[in-house]
């Protein structure tokens, strides 16, 4: 296992792992549709997420040629909209709009910050440019370089989007470190030689018992301690 002092470049997730996704688009769905209870908007939700991570992986599996997430999102807000009796055209566009205004967790922004005092930081997410540069901007992220899967045509887990960090790092492969709070982005990054810490927040996909992974965290501020001793 590589120490962590070998760390030279240090790459995140970005959905779910530094902002909280579920509970900013459950937002951006209760401000769409004010009079809808709380199950109506918990089942709108998990209607968008399945749309959305089915749509990625039929991308993945060669079903549908590659389309960036600004069109699957607003894909994913038609389809809220048409199950909810949503016709505002105005609404149903800023809903699709709803991933660039996520909100980041209590330690996101002071854990990067403290971090790129040391360390290149990057970010490495499947939303697109464009998207991905306003969500930046919303939630305060601020990064040495923020990489989108969009440039490969592609999305995570596909091997091809690691690449991307590893190439930008300018390091050996097992001295750049992905930071996820779900397991398959972890286990993708494995598989290209990448060191991988697990960061556990409320959502996410938590590693298996057959899962090892060189760093396991309580949270945020848990890894920056350990990638920054006194």
């Amino acid at each position: 296992m590589t120490e962590i002092c070998d760390i030279e470049v240090v790459v995140f997730d970005v959905l779910g792992t530094l902002v909280d996704e579920p509970g900013g688009l459950r937002a951006e769905i209760r401000d769409a549709l004010p009079a809808s209870d709380d199950a109506s908007v918990d089942e709108l939700l998990i209607s968008w997420q399945q749309y959305v991570e089915l749509e990625q992986q039929r991308i993945g599996q060669g079903h549908r040629p590659y389309v960036n997430t600004e069109i699957i999102d607003a894909e994913a807000a038609q389809r809220v909209a048409d199950h909810a009796g949503l016709a505002d055209p105005a609404a149903i566009a800023l809903l699709a709009t709803a991933g660039q205004r996520l909100p980041p967790w209590d330690d996101s922004v002071a854990g990067l910050e403290r971090l790129a005092q040391r360390f290149p930081v990057l970010g490495l997410s499947n939303a697109s440019r464009t998207a991905l540069l306003r969500l930046n901007a919303h939630a305060g992220l601020r990064w040495h370089q923020a990489l989108s899967a969009e440039a490969v045509l592609a999305y995570k887990p596909a091997p091809e989007v690691y690449q991307l960090a590893i190439d930008a790092a300018g390091c050996p492969r097992e001295r750049v470190l992905m930071v996820a709070a779900h397991a398959w982005d972890l286990r993708g990054a494995q598989a290209r030689g990448m060191r991988t810490a697990y960061v556990q927040r409320p959502v996410g996909d938590p590693p298996t018992s057959s899962d090892v992974f060189d760093w396991r965290f309580n949270g945020l501020d848990e890894l920056v301690t350990t990638l920054l001793p006194r």
